[in-house]
């Protein structure tokens, strides 16, 4: 259909803007913008759906990034509704084997762990407390075959979340002795005995507390600011994934304790509610530091860990319902939280991921997922191998693949794979809300094309989205 006129494209910038991966060839990316362009022109009664290069990743020279260096102004991006299509996860890659290199072009900048020993790489290796994984049979099935501070036999699930992303293991803030050099592609502060609450967990000794972690990360992103400039490290903050795991030990070592008379103060609701508004504060203030992607996890089902087991005398493997109950209830109040947390943060995007739900899902089906020991650590003592934890490798069993439970709290290797999968794109069930990692990573834009100038009968409006793959 002729239109008769002029035609004058207008592009309108958004504030929700998601910049993908940074330029290695700034020209490429006009000249492609140039073609798509021209395509529009010669065909304005069409949408078009199309795939762009892949030109725009992430180049050595990131430093010398800024994102006003690409002169596509008044372009309108935004998220779009758009879900890219879900692929098939490959098999878990075995914890023995050698981890693969991190892919050339990373999804992500970088990705930054929060947490307790759920996620802990080693943090507490530098601190004095009883809470350590530093010594074999911790660690016998990870890539190296040695302990690393990482409470599995192997890997946690930020290892193979990593890997999805493509980027190396993330080290521990603690380990770090260098420049930003050793950070530029995450870090990791998660420590083992770490709560919401500043004492959980202090009867184990030293571990650094969710607010503590908070400001080792305001020290590296500092740091950032410091070699990179202002613009460039707010930029790297708010394209890289925050991965927050933390609450069970404000559980086990502090409401199920009773300390400080906790039970007569709060109810395990009120209690919940305190932990998610004491929680929701802190992702506030890392929102003020430019945080934008967000994967919280909930709480695993330790009514069903051995140590709960062996502690509550359950007589044929029964999961503790009093206990599960708390924590469903505490996911249930985290997830009413990120719905909160979108409405009152425009430009967050933080997803929810039920830990609960992915690990009873694995505990039905056990059969299914190749897991023939359900109640019995792999590692332990007493009952259920749940009295005392793993100390030694005379307590552990020989093969911890067909184990769901590790130790006396944590999983196995192989029950973190199968989560890991979970949260980057629901391979096994969908226990992540509103959507994936894969899909809260990907690239989404939308760019409205008005035409103006023409009688207002004729003029057409057509949105354009393009979804980089």
């Amino acid at each position: 259909m002729r239109i008769g006129g002029q035609f004058r494209f207008r592009f309108m910038h958004s504030t929700t803007t998601s910049y993908p991966p940074i330029a290695s060839s700034i020209a490429h990316v006009q000249s492609k913008m140039a073609m798509s362009l021209a395509l529009l022109v010669s065909a304005l009664t069409l949408s078009a759906i199309f795939n762009p290069s892949r030109a725009l990743e992430f180049p050595e020279d990131f430093f010398n990034y800024s994102p006003n260096s690409i002169p596509i102004s008044h372009i309108s991006i935004s998220p779009s509704s758009i879900s890219p299509s879900q692929s098939q996860s490959p098999a878990p890659t075995p914890a023995s084997v050698q981890a693969p290199a991190p892919e050339s072009h990373p999804l992500v900048p970088a990705l930054f762990v929060i947490g307790d020993s759920s996620v802990d790489s080693g943090t507490n290796n530098f601190l004095g407390t009883f809470a350590r994984a530093d010594r074999l049979p911790y660690g016998r099935d990870f890539d190296t075959h040695q302990p690393t501070g990482r409470f599995c036999n192997g890997r946690i699930p930020v290892d193979y979340l990593a890997l999805r992303l493509g980027l190396p293991f993330v080290p521990s803030y603690l380990s770090q002795t260098g420049g930003v050099e050793g950070m530029i592609h995450g870090v990791n502060y998660a420590s083992a005995g770490a709560g919401i609450i500043f004492s959980s967990g202090s009867q184990l000794g030293q571990r650094i507390s969710l607010t503590q972690q908070i400001q080792q990360f305001t020290d590296t992103y500092q740091q950032f600011i410091i070699n990179m400039g202002e613009d460039p490290a707010a930029h790297f903050i708010s394209n890289s994934v925050f991965y927050i795991s933390i609450g069970i030990n404000d559980y086990i070592h502090y409401y199920l304790p009773n300390i400080s008379n906790v039970q007569n103060v709060y109810l395990p609701w009120a209690f919940n509610k305190f932990l998610a508004h004491t929680l929701k504060q802190e992702i506030k203030n890392l929102y003020n530091m430019n945080m934008r992607k967000v994967v919280l996890m909930g709480l695993a089902p330790i009514g069903c860990a051995p140590h709960y087991l062996w502690k509550y005398n359950s007589e044929n493997g029964e999961c503790v319902e009093d206990i599960n109950n708390m924590i469903m209830e505490f996911n249930f109040v985290m997830r009413y939280m990120v719905d909160e947390l979108r409405q009152e943060l425009p430009h967050i995007i933080v997803i929810f991921c039920d830990m609960y739900e992915g690990s009873m899902d694995i505990i039905k089906n056990h059969k299914h997922y190749g897991f023939n020991a359900t109640t019995d650590a792999c590692c332990g003592f007493g009952k259920y191998k749940g009295w005392i934890l793993c100390l030694s490798p005379e307590m552990a069993c020989n093969n911890a693949s067909n184990h769901i439970w590790w130790d006396e709290f944590h999983p196995t290797d192989a029950v973190n794979a199968i989560l890991a999968d979970n949260v980057w794109n629901g391979l096994h069930t969908e226990m992540c809300y509103p959507m994936n990692l894969k899909e809260l990573i990907a690239p989404k834009f939308r760019i409205r094309v008005t035409l103006s100038g023409i009688p207002a009968e004729d003029c057409e409006k057509f949105d354009i989205l393009m979804l980089y793959t």
